[in-house]
């Protein structure tokens, strides 16, 4: 019998088939990842089995990627408008720092110009 799961569940399941078939990975493969082996492996894509955050751990480890990477895997990074989503870091430093910082980035004649 078939267990009830969430819509974030398939969701999820979902994004692990997408990496699947990107990386050419075989459900073998996924299972030994997760540390399911093979049969179990099959029973969490058909959703009689529930997936861990174990399971997510190790498969994150064994793709050398992030559990944020799994969840998001092929979401459209995009706004509704078409646009790339873009993100701005700050990070505060000491002057000395920050000046040691802009000389790597815009060099020493730059320096200059961005202190004026």
């Amino acid at each position: 019998m078939k267990k009830e799961h969430s819509e974030f569940y398939y969701q999820v399941v979902d994004k692990i088939r997408k990496i699947m078939n990107d990386r050419h990975l075989t459900q073998a493969a996924i299972g030994e990842m997760m540390g399911t082996g093979e049969s179990s492996a099959s029973k969490l894509f058909s959703g009689q089995a529930t997936i861990t955050l174990d399971h997510l751990a190790n498969l994150a480890s064994g793709l050398s990627i992030s559990v944020i990477d799994i969840l998001t895997y092929g979401d459209n990074r995009k706004q509704a408008d078409g646009e790339p989503v873009e993100a701005i870091l700050q990070i505060k430093l000491k002057k000395d720092r920050k000046d040691q910082v802009l000389k790597l980035i815009f060099g020493e004649h730059n320096l200059e110009i961005l202190n004026k």
